[in-house]
């Protein structure tokens, strides 16, 4: 591959995934409009979560990355914000406390749009249509006009993802993050349930901790660190004109950024060593992910990390494991081996989701928690042989009250799937399947750092 790179040398490299749209010429006139727009993430901020993820790929931290599979036009309001935002607090809270860990925390927010598919078309009684690419592509309607490309979604899912930039920043900064309000994170619809009830119980100690403290003269009021939190997001970069249109040259630096996220990954349809997609991320200073699935093998990987990483830098490159509860023992072993011995410096972490993906007997796409909760295991259990750190998670999942994922301490029945099965594409955890995952994270996190220290 040249060295030579530029925001747009991606468009001279083959490339998956992409729609067909109808009109270029309306597609250049959205792209020059979203050019001429604010970004929507800045270069230091973009800096400062390489700096964290450095932090966590050496073994002093953990990533937390989650949020929706993909977000929606018409489902975007602030309450359902908020609460898939109160959900990943909770579960950091759960892994810092329990595992005397910083938690780093990403949200899959602010520009998870757009969504791969396994084919281009779908077809229904007969008629064939091009498949639903999320909101920022066409519409989830099986009609002729709503499946047909528009460029005019790319902006508004600028503009939806600016709003909601905008509350995220002040849910973090402007109090709502304060450990002093830690019971308040709790949603009404997991009051009842065991994990709300061991999550309350954790917050007693905290506010137990945080009295002390005050009582020792530290003023706990006033110290920032308790009072707010650094929030950050990513998403898929999967459209690449949309992400080329919201790339922007530092001031201070003169390097690139890709200023539509903190962070941005390639999807396991789309890291070939020849494609686009790899061209693209590899030229912008954001810390970078790649989904790693089973059908990756070790030189693969290696080169892959050559193109992405050529610094060896530790905060560049997040290595996203998405085997399958069945596969992780057969298939990651011997990428983690070829990795650590040959000295790359990355950040791995668990997708226990994407690998997991089944058809109940009802038809509805979904998932087993059982499943989930197994390749996570796994995924230390890996490390934990190989002598190498289990960095992070990064899980779909939602503050909405869904039944979308079977199982889970208070289970969801294949029988109860349709009860609240909202999403667009794939099934979500809930908040009490999303707590239960971070208390068996945390007690595992714990023991590995543990033995860590005690070696």
């Amino acid at each position: 591959m040249s060295s030579i790179w530029s925001p747009d040398s991606w468009r001279a490299k083959p490339i998956q995934q992409q729609p067909e749209y109808p009109c270029a010429t309306q597609l250049a006139s959205v792209e020059q409009r979203l050019q001429a727009m604010p970004p929507l993430v800045f270069a230091g901020e973009a800096r400062e979560l390489r700096r964290q993820f450095a932090e966590v790929s050496q073994g002093r931290a953990f990533l937390l990355q989650g949020g929706d599979c993909a977000e929606s036009f018409a489902e975007f309001s602030t309450g359902k914000i908020r609460d898939t935002f109160k959900v990943l607090l909770q579960m950091a809270v759960v892994l810092t406390f329990g595992a005397a860990c910083p938690v780093v925390k990403v949200g899959r927010m602010a520009g998870q749009f757009a969504k791969p598919r396994s084919s281009g078309a779908e077809t229904q009684n007969g008629i064939t249509l091009p498949a639903y690419r999320g909101d920022i592509v066409n519409g989830i309607g099986f009609t002729e006009a709503e499946r047909s490309p528009d460029p005019e979604r790319l902006l508004a899912a600028y503009h939806q993802a600016t709003a909601t930039l905008n509350l995220l920043r002040a849910f973090a900064g402007g109090g709502f993050a304060d450990l002093h309000q830690v019971h308040q994170w709790n949603l009404d619809f997991i009051a009842n349930s065991a994990m709300a009830e061991r999550y309350q119980q954790l917050a007693a100690r905290i506010d137990e901790t945080l009295a002390f403290m005050r009582a020792c003269g530290f003023d706990s009021d006033r110290a920032p660190q308790l009072k707010e939190t650094s929030f950050f997001t990513a998403h898929e970069a999967l459209l690449l004109n949309y992400e080329q249109a919201l790339t922007r040259r530092d001031s201070l630096t003169g390097d690139w950024y890709g200023c539509s996220a903190h962070m941005l990954w390639i999807g396991d349809r789309t890291r070939q060593l020849d494609g686009a997609h790899v061209e693209y991320l590899r030229g912008v200073g954001n810390p970078i992910g790649v989904k790693v699935g089973p059908s990756m093998n070790p030189d693969e990987l290696l080169r892959l990390i050559d193109l992405l990483n050529p610094d060896n830098d530790p905060g560049r490159l997040n290595l996203i494991v998405r085997m399958g509860a069945d596969k992780v023992a057969e298939h990651m072993p011997a990428l983690v081996r070829a990795v650590e011995g040959d000295g790359r410096r990355v950040l791995w972490s668990s997708d226990p989701m994407h690998g997991n993906t089944i058809k109940a007997g009802n038809g509805y796409k979904t998932r087993d928690v059982a499943s989930i909760l197994k390749e996570v295991r796994q995924f230390f259990e890996v490390h934990q042989a190989e002598g190498s750190y289990a960095g992070g998670i990064h899980i779909e999942m939602t503050g909405q009250n869904v039944t979308e994922c079977i199982g889970g301490a208070r289970p969801v029945t294949e029988a109860g799937l349709g009860d609240r099965y909202h999403t667009h594409c794939d099934p979500r955890m809930n908040a009490d399947q999303s707590l239960e995952l971070a208390f068996m994270i945390a007690e595992t996190l714990k023991h590995v750092r543990q033995t860590r220290a005690a070696e």
